[in-house]
C-alpha cells in the first residue's frame, strides 16, 4: 500500500484528537487508515455500509481495549453526530478515533458545533505530481508568519501520466487504459446512484445523472444559472441546489470569482472543475482542470494542517480580461497563475490585474517541458506544469 501524503500529519493529530478525514470516493481514504491502523495494537475498523459493523456501531460494541478506532461512512447514520460525540466523550483515555466519508463530512463545519473542539478535519486529495515523485510523506513545510516560498529548482515526471489517468490511486497507478475506461465508469455511477442519492433523494436521480454528463462542457468557464437550468429544464434555483449537492459529495469543486479593488469584475458567476480531471475530452480543459485541482489541494492542506487561509478564485472583468487562478493567502492576493497548453497567446491580463491587485508572482503555466523564462512585457513567468506543479503539495 502506497503512503499518502497526510500520513504523518494525521499520526501526530490524532495524539490529541479526533480526526475527520474526507474526500471523494475511491480517492484512498480506507487505504490511508489502514496505514496508519498497522501502526496501533488493537485496531477496529467500522464501515456502517455493512449490516454487521452497522449492528456494531450502533451498540457500541467493540473491545474495551481497542487503541484505534476507526468508522467508515457513518454519516449515513441520521443522528451521527450525536453518536460521534457520545463515543469521543465516554472513550478510554488510550482510545483515539479517525472518522472518514466521501460525502457530507464538511458540511459540519458550516453548522451546529457540538463536536467543537473535539475534532480536526483533513481532506484527502487525488495524487498530485509532487506526492505521485515522492512516494513517501509530503515535505512541504512553512514558515511562521509569512506568505510560502516556492522552489521551482527541479522539473518532475509523471505529468503525462496524470494528465491521462487523472490523480485517483487505482486508475493512476495502475497506467491501463482498459482499467481506467471501466473505473471511471463504474464510480460515476457509484457517485451519482449511491452518495447522491442519499443526499438528494431517489426521485431526481435520472436528472442529476443527466447533469453529471453535462457539467463536462460546463468546466473552466464561468457558470451561468439561468443558461444551464434552460438546458435542464429546471429552475436557477435548482440548479444551484443541485451543484451544492454535487460539490457536498466531491464530484465537483468550485472557484469563485474575485472582485475585491477591481472596477468592473465579475461577482457572481463561479467555475467549476472536476475531482477527476481525466473524464475531460478537451486537452486544454483538462489541463486547466489538473492544474486547478493541484492549488486546492494546496489551499486546503495549508488551511488544515497549518491553519492559514487560502482560498482559490479565478479574476474576470466586464472587458473580457480574464486570469485563471488566483489564490489569496491570509486575506491578501498571493500568486496568479494562467494555464496555456502550449507558449504563446497575450499575457496582458496577468499584468493589468497584477499591477491593480499588487501580485508580483505571476505564471504562464504551460503543458510543454524544459520551459522556464520571464516574459518581460507582463512580467510573467512563463514555465513548465512539470516545474511549476512539484513545488506544491
Amino acid at each position: 500500500m502506497r503512503s499518502r501524503y497526510l500520513q504523518s500529519i494525521i499520526e501526530k493529530d490524532i495524539e490529541n484528537k479526533m480526526i475527520f478525514l474526507a474526500g471523494p470516493r475511491q480517492v484512498g481514504k480506507t487505504t490511508l487508515t489502514q496505514i496508519i491502523a498497522s501502526n496501533y495494537s488493537r485496531p477496529v475498523y467500522l464501515n456502517w455500509d455493512y449490516s454487521s459493523h452497522r449492528q456494531q456501531i450502533s451498540n457500541l460494541r467493540w473491545s474495551p481495549d481497542t487503541d484505534l478506532l476507526i468508522l467508515d461512512e457513518i454519516h449515513k447514520e441520521p443522528n451521527w453526530k450525536n453518536l460521534v460525540k457520545g463515543i469521543w466523550d465516554t472513550r478510554s483515555s488510550n482510545m483515539h478515533m479517525i472518522v472518514t466519508g466521501s460525502s457530507r463530512l464538511n458540511i459540519y463545519r458550516r453548522g451546529g458545533d457540538s463536536l467543537s473542539g473535539r475534532y480536526l478535519l483533513h481532506r484527502l486529495h487525488p495524487f498530485s505530481l509532487k506526492e505521485l515523485n515522492l512516494k513517501d510523506n509530503c515535505s512541504f513545510q512553512l514558515q511562521e508568519n509569512t506568505s510560502p516560498s516556492l522552489s521551482f529548482d527541479k522539473e518532475s515526471e509523471g505529468l503525462n501520466k496524470l494528465f491521462e489517468f487523472g490523480g485517483f490511486p487505482e486508475p493512476l497507478l495502475a497506467g491501463n487504459k482498459r482499467q481506467w475506461r471501466r473505473w471511471k465508469l463504474n464510480r460515476f455511477e457509484t457517485v451519482i446512484r449511491e452518495d447522491i442519492r442519499d443526499t438528494a433523494g431517489v426521485n431526481l436521480i435520472n436528472k442529476l445523472e443527466l447533469m453529471g454528463h453535462m457539467l463536462n462542457d460546463k468546466v473552466c468557464s464561468p457558470l451561468s444559472m439561468s443558461s444551464f437550468a434552460g438546458d435542464l429544464k429546471v429552475s436557477p434555483k435548482t440548479v444551484k441546489s443541485w451543484l451544492e449537492i454535487f460539490s457536498e459529495n466531491y464530484f465537483i469543486f468550485k472557484v469563485p470569482p474575485y472582485h475585491k479593488s477591481l472596477h468592473r469584475a465579475l461577482r457572481k458567476e463561479s467555475k467549476y472543475y472536476l475531482w477527476d480531471w481525466s473524464v475531460l475530452d478537451d486537452p486544454g480543459s483538462r489541463f486547466e482542470n489538473l492544474v486547478a485541482s493541484h492549488l486546492l489541494k494546496f489551499c486546503n492542506f495549508v488551511s488544515d494542517t497549518y491553519g492559514y487561509s487560502a482560498r482559490l478564485f479565478y479574476i474576470r472583468d466586464t472587458d473580457q480580461r480574464e486570469v485563471d487562478f488566483l489564490i489569496e493567502w491570509e486575506n491578501k492576493p498571493w500568486i496568479m497563475v494562467e494555464c496555456k497548453l502550449k507558449q504563446g497567446g497575450r499575457l496582458l491580463p496577468l499584468k493589468y490585474f497584477g499591477e491593480r491587485l499588487d501580485v508580483t508572482q505571476r505564471f504562464m503555466v504551460v503543458m510543454e517541458d524544459e520551459v522556464d523564462y520571464i516574459e518581460h512585457n507582463s512580467n510573467a513567468r512563463v514555465i513548465s506544469a512539470n516545474k511549476f506543479l512539484n513545488a506544491f503539495v
